[in-house]
């Protein structure tokens, strides 16, 4: 396994289990709260696990600026956002998925995505 996937495993999982544990904390704590909303939080909150660990150690070798690659890395990451919540609502609302099962699935499909344009545009070499 390369260096670079290593890292970027590494980081996803830390990035994904901040992610969930936000959304779990929510709904626990504030269950009036949508599930939806719950889940765009921790994306905010793990977004910055992500971007630190992709920066630092995924794509530390990179010569795109910290600022082009933060504007390129929210791009990519509001995209997999994307992805995450409607993957999220069909599994929750239509198919009556467990939150955070429902959670885990879309994050998963999500950093495939998150993957590619992180490599070959946000932190491009």
């Amino acid at each position: 396994m390369s260096a670079t996937a290593f890292w970027f495993l590494l980081t996803g999982a830390s990035a994904a289990l901040t992610h969930m544990a936000v959304f779990a904390l929510v709904q626990h704590l504030y269950p009036e709260v949508w599930p939806e909303a719950a889940n765009a939080l921790g994306f905010v909150i793990a977004f910055a696990v992500s971007f630190a660990g992709h920066r630092w150690l995924s794509f530390k070798g990179t010569s795109t600026p910290i600022q082009q690659s933060l504007q390129r890395f929210a791009v990519t990451a509001v995209a997999g956002f994307v992805c995450n919540e409607v993957i999220f609502m069909v599994l929750t609302r239509h198919y009556g998925w467990f939150g955070l099962l429902a959670l885990f699935l879309a994050l998963v499909v999500a950093s495939a995505q998150t993957f590619v344009l992180s490599r070959f545009w946000a932190f491009q070499r």
